[in-house]
């Protein structure tokens, strides 16, 4: 019998520009030993519990058409295309377990736990991907604006009335505009004064207070 090496494995590494990737669409690498393990990681989750050799047949092709619809771009995106159809299908084998007629209250109550558990994962997986792909976006990130006391923060260019853009002048006179702490006048100020042919001045009537001329006269 012959004696277990207790050395670790020698991996050959191959040129990367050797390599054929004639199945990057299932895995996303040019690697076809990585496409192939993670195609077969995939169809592993399925349900095997059917003997009907041709329903795993369909399940197997329907799970290598998934890979491919998903399309994943490098490994990483295909490790999480993998981990998208093994947790929907695990989703869905907890929903169909949950509705068997003879379960139990208990039984049904945890089989759905664990579905919307791998929904909510399955959601966090699409983020995560559709995160990934998003890459490479341009992000205009606004840290710090000063605006003082009377003035409203414009964030964005402004244009002068014969085109381009205004001067600094102008930006800072646009964007200074109704403060909304501004107080509004008392009605009970002390009315303002105005000259008269004495030069003194009196206190202008009220307005509130209307005077009948022909009376005074009487």
């Amino acid at each position: 019998m012959a004696k277990k090496s207790s050395e670790p494995p020698v991996l050959e590494a191959h040129d990367p520009a050797n390599l054929p990737g004639r199945l990057k669409r299932l895995g996303g690498s040019r690697s076809d030993d990585w496409n192939n393990t993670l195609a077969n990681q995939a169809v592993n989750t399925l349900w095997q519990g059917g003997d009907d050799a041709e329903w795993v047949s369909k399940q197997t092709r329907a799970t290598i058409q998934a890979l491919i619809g998903i399309a994943p771009n490098d490994e990483m995106e295909g490790m999480i295309a993998a981990q998208l159809i093994a947790s929907h299908h695990a989703a869905m084998e907890c929903y169909r377990r949950a509705m068997f007629r003879e379960q139990t209250f208990e039984g049904r109550r945890e089989n759905l736990s664990q579905a919307n558990k791998l929904s909510r994962t399955y959601a966090t997986l699409l983020e995560a991907l559709n995160r990934h792909r998003g890459k490479g976006q341009q992000k205009v990130t606004v840290e710090h604006v000063h605006v003082h006391q009377g003035g409203q923060a414009i964030v964005g260019n402004v244009q002068s009335p014969g085109g381009g853009f205004a001067s600094k002048s102008k930006e800072q006179a646009h964007a200074i505009a109704y403060a909304p702490g501004t107080p509004l006048p008392c009605p009970d100020t002390a009315r303002e004064t105005v000259p008269v042919a004495s030069d003194a001045e009196r206190p202008l009537p009220d307005a509130r207070r209307k005077i009948d001329r022909r009376s005074e006269g009487e």
